[in-house]
């Protein structure tokens, strides 16, 4: 550990004393005197984005609504976004999810995209639209839809027929998202402010770049008047604005240029953070050049449309989104957000800020149910510690605005060489912002050092400490109200005017030292009301000096000097977590403040809590009542300039979960039965193959693509007359990620497969081989064959890996010495998901469903009457090889007036996998809320969503097993478990659907 005794003690007395320079030193990545280029009220220079002419800082988070299918509890998303600091949401949006046949499309429900905006611009939050048509978001096809596979196009170019597919699509969301814009409606104070094409086209052919050319355009004839950007993967200089002057980079039609990055270590096997790399400097700091990331495009803001606020966790691992949590959490978001920042990048969306549950068949082979992403805020939709760091740096951001379109403001010198001092400044006001981290920045040292820096108010020697890996971000030079901030060695959190004074408040590190300089113009009255810390007055600069340790809070009361009433709180981080900022007041105590808003004196407070919580409020004197959640609050003043309940604001009652009993079970793998009537299936033909896998010669085309089933199980039965050689079953395979393939020849189980699974890219194809009893060596045979499909690839590289085979692709005899493949017919047909493309159940939509026979005859479902089927136990004592139904009810009784999270468990929570084999489609209330696989993990709790789940009412589970029959491989125990409780959260409604078979769609 380093210290400098003498800097805490003397402070700027320090000044005299020689110091090393070790300043980051600015280089010309942006050409500062570019124009201003103006979208109707959103507007940009190479500094910041402009809105009404007024310079923004966009500070950013990515929720995908897709991944979360209870439109009511967007709201309840976009509510803890804008909380924990957020001004602005960015939202993917999946072609898919909308479009289950080409021609029909469905924007209702849970696919109500207008309702969506119109929340989050009553949220009061911008917003950037993301429309693809190519997403990637580790979604099935990247979000292409599954007819698409079918096309022999190639995608993402200027393929004639692929326009007219992308056409299709853009020409139902660009209108959505046009009726939603800014400028749409000159009295919107929020909305829609960038729109991105496409996402991260790395490849940049003519023929893209004459696609690029015609998206933009569409987009632009659809209304579309905002800037538009493309999402580069990376900062590789990729469709840099046509504008753009940079030789060396791709230029393209966009109006910006943005990129994406996930710098910063990752996690061990063991689920530890690592710090990994330190935190690039892609701007004002870095290396310049036609390469460097905001440099790239030196007319145009820096702008990262995604940096790591987590990453995707995939199937076999151990579970990383808690590591995740922490690996991109609290610091992380200081070194590195800042770090960006500071570089000149003041448009910034954090992906994932939600990242929610990829239910149903959405989800790419790479990943499993859980989206959680290690995000601010959990799949649960729990507030993690990261939303409090966000909520603090947030709130930095919304009190300086003067921070939005800084530059560098020059060197500084620091006294350790371990430690490095971003400077910017405002050119308008001089506002500086000093952000100090280690050098390199994921250092991990103690330090004690001192800065010194010209300052707006002078030159300033300034004691520090920087404990572990953390990074500072401090202002000085700045009007915070009716108050001049000289400096100050704490973190500004909130800024406010309260009528006729001044609320401010700062935040450090536990038990280290704090000191804050105040300018007035003669000697303030200064008050200590609460905590310790002392104050002194220099009279030659008119500094006031308050000195402090960061412990519980210190307040003071500031008055006369020449400047408004102060009241100034001194908190440590943990304490400073507990306040929620919201214009003019400032709220201590509940775990989450909802929405604060004043009428006729009384001031209507509306949030969670998860204790008995105290309430403090600093707001305008004209409030004199107070209420939360409708409830009036009985308060009185403080010394604090405060008012307080009372008594604190009770906490959430527990919740009895019922155990999950009365089960019942049925068979649900008839196919298998050489006598199952199959006459109503598709013949297997020679129809056009579209797919990028090869297949043996002469053999038809067997993808399940080709006959519209694009999702989940697929069945086929194959007949055949057997011969001497007929040894073995071979069948060439295309599952996704940990998909499965089983077989059975006359009603025997042959066996099972399993594509692998894991990083970067898992194996999604396979060849199965299976070796035949001796009676296929003559006679007449049945063959049948179930192939679980775990989602198709990505395109990320516009190769079209999305049309990569699945189901099967050719099945062939084997036998003889040599094990040769032998020529017999084979005459196969097909069945998937009821209706193939035309659904059933277009409420629940396209990633609900597959083809297993029981989601065939709505055994799904709530409604569906299971009486007569035999009565069963869980943990299951044995399984029979192929799929089996599990069925239970239960009530729930939620207390009115609270929000919980409850979801299903299976087996041992502790352990990542397990030693026996089988999975699961887990279906509540006839919603495929995911897919769990026993033995290759990592997921054991699936959280099931209210308004999916009956809180206050009857819900019903049914369950999917499919096993290979062997001892031990069955249902493990199945249990409720509560997630999250509070109480306070919003009004859910479930949401309508199908009941019963009789009220799915009649398909002929």
């Amino acid at each position: 550990m380093r210290t400098l005794i003498a800097a805490l003690l003397l402070g700027s007395s320090l000044a005299a004393a020689p110091l090393p320079v070790r300043a980051q030193e600015a280089r010309p990545t942006a050409n500062l005197s570019a124009p201003v280029k103006t979208f109707g009220r959103v507007s940009y220079d190479a500094r910041s984005l402009m809105i009404d002419g007024k310079r923004a800082i966009i500070w950013g988070g990515e929720f995908h609504p897709f991944r979360l299918p209870s439109p009511d509890l967007w709201r309840d998303i976009l509510q803890k976004m804008k909380a924990s600091g957020f001004n602005t949401v960015a939202l993917y949006f999946d072609w898919g999810y909308h479009s289950p046949k080409q021609g029909v499309y469905d924007f209702t429900g849970i696919r109500d995209l207008d309702r969506l905006l119109t929340m989050a611009e009553e949220e009061g939050l911008y917003v950037i639209t993301r429309a693809g048509p190519y997403v990637n978001a580790e979604l099935t096809r990247g979000g292409f839809p599954g007819w698409l596979v079918n096309q022999r196009a190639r995608a993402r170019t200027d393929d004639p027929d692929y326009l007219k597919a992308a056409d299709e699509w853009l020409s139902h969301i660009n209108p959505i998202i046009a009726r939603h814009q800014i400028n749409a409606d000159p009295k919107r104070k929020y909305g829609v402010i960038l729109h991105q094409i496409e996402n991260e086209l790395a490849l940049t052919t003519p023929a893209q770049r004459r696609y690029m050319d015609h998206i933009f355009a569409k987009a632009r004839a659809d209304g579309i008047t905002v800037p538009i950007f493309h999402n580069d993967q990376g900062r590789n200089g990729y469709w840099v604005p046509e504008s753009s002057q940079v030789d060396k980079v791709v230029h393209g039609p966009n109006d910006m240029y943005a990129f994406d990055g996930y710098p910063g270590g990752t996690c061990t096997v063991e689920g530890e953070p690592t710090r990994g790399s330190a935190a690039p400097d892609w701007g004002y700091y870095g290396p310049g050049g036609p390469k460097g990331g905001a440099s790239a495009s030196p007319d145009t803001p820096g702008f990262l449309a995604e940096f790591g606020g987590g990453w995707f966790d995939y199937w076999g691992s151990n579970g990383g989104y808690d590591c995740n949590a922490i690996q991109r959490g609290k610091r992380f978001q200081r070194v590195f957000y800042g770090t960006n920042l500071a570089n000149g990048i003041g448009i910034q969306s954090f992906y994932m800020t939600y990242g929610g549950t990829s239910w149903g068949w959405l989800p790419a082979p790479v990943v499993f149910t859980s989206y959680d992403y290690g995000a601010a805020i959990s799949e649960p939709r729990a507030l993690r510690e990261k939303a409090e760091e966000m909520k603090q740096l947030g709130g930095l951001i919304a009190s300086v605005p003067d921070l939005a379109g800084m530059i560098p403001a020059g060197a500084v010198q620091i006294s350790d060489p371990d430690i490095q001092v971003y400077h910017n400044k405002s050119p308008e006001t001089d506002t500086r912002f000093l952000m100090v981290t280690h050098k390199p920045s994921n250092g991990q040292s103690r330090d004690s050092f001192s800065f010194t820096a010209d300052l707006p108010d002078g030159r300033y020697t300034v004691p520090m400490q920087l404990n572990g890996f953390d990074a500072k971000w401090l202002i000085a030079g700045a009007n915070l109200g009716g108050q001049r901030l000289v400096y100050s060695t704490s973190e500004l959190q909130s800024a406010q005017a309260m009528g006729d004074r001044d609320v401010l408040l700062f935040y450090g590190r536990a038990g280290e030292p704090g000191e804050t300089v105040l300018r007035y113009a003669s000697a303030p009255r200064v008050t200590l009301i609460e905590g310790q810390a002392t104050s002194a007055f220099d009279a030659g600069k008119g500094d006031l000096k308050i000195t402090y340790t960061h412990q519980g809070r210190a307040i003071l009361r500031v008055e006369g000097g020449g400047r408004p009433p102060l009241t100034l709180i001194l908190a440590d981080e943990a304490e400073g977590a507990r306040y929620w900022r919201r214009d003019g007041m400032l709220v201590r105590g509940p775990a989450l403040l909802r929405d604060a808003s004043v009428r006729g004196g009384t001031l209507a407070l509306t949030g969670d809590t998860a204790q008995d919580s105290p309430l403090e409020i600093w707001a305008p004197a004209a409030v004199r009542a107070v209420t939360w959640n409708g409830a009036r609050v009985a308060t009185a003043a403080t010394p604090a300039g405060s008012i307080a309940a009372s008594r604190p604001l009770a906490g959430p009652a527990d919740i009895a979960l019922p155990p999950l009993t009365d089960w019942r079970m049925a068979k649900g793998s008839p196919e298998s039965d050489p006598t199952f009537d199959d006459s109503a299936w598709q013949a297997i033909d020679r129809r056009a193959y579209a797919s990028i896998t090869a297949r043996p010669d002469g053999q038809p085309n067997m993808l399940m693509d080709a006959y519209g089933f694009h999702e989940g199980d697929v069945w086929y039965r194959g007949r055949f007359t057997g011969t001497p050689d007929a040894k073995a079953l071979s069948l060439f395979y295309g599952a996704g990620g940990s998909g499965l393939v089983q077989a059975w020849i006359d009603g025997r189980f042959l066996g099972e497969a399993e594509t692998p699974h894991g990083l970067p890219r898992p194996i999604t194809t396979g060849t199965a081989r299976f070796a035949l009893p001796a009676s296929a060596q003559s006679g007449d045979h049945v063959l049948s064959v179930m192939v679980r499909n775990n989602g198709h690839n990505w395109d990320l590289d516009s190769d079209d890996f999305h049309k990569e085979a699945r189901g099967l692709v050719s099945a062939s005899l084997e036998g003889g010495p040599s094990g040769r493949s032998f020529a017999v017919p084979i005459d196969w047909k097909i069945q998937g998901r009821k209706g193939g493309e035309t659904l059933a159940d277009p409420v629940r939509g396209v990633a609900n469903n597959g083809g297993l026979y029981g989601e065939r005859m709505g055994w799904h479902l709530p409604g569906f009457d299971d009486s007569a089927w035999a009565k069963a136990s869980v943990p299951a004592p044995q399984a029979m090889a192929g799929t089996s139904w599990f069925r239970t009810a239960f009530t729930l009784a939620v207390p009115k007036g609270q929000d919980a999270t409850i979801g299903l468990s299976f087996g041992n929570p502790d352990t990542p996998r397990s030693p026996v084999r089988y999975r699961v489609l887990i279906f509540v209330n006839g919603w495929n809320m995911g897919q769990f696989i026993a033995h290759i993990g990592p997921q054991r709790t699936f959280p099931i969503p209210e308004g999916i789940l009956n809180h206050r009412g009857e819900n019903h589970v049914a369950l999917a097993v499919t096993s290979d029959g062997a001892p031990g491989d069955a249902l493990e125990s199945v249990r409720l478990v509560t997630l999250r409780n509070v109480k306070g959260g919003l009004p859910v409604q479930m949401v309508t659907a199908p009941k019963a078979p009789s009220d799915l769609k009649e398909i002929k």
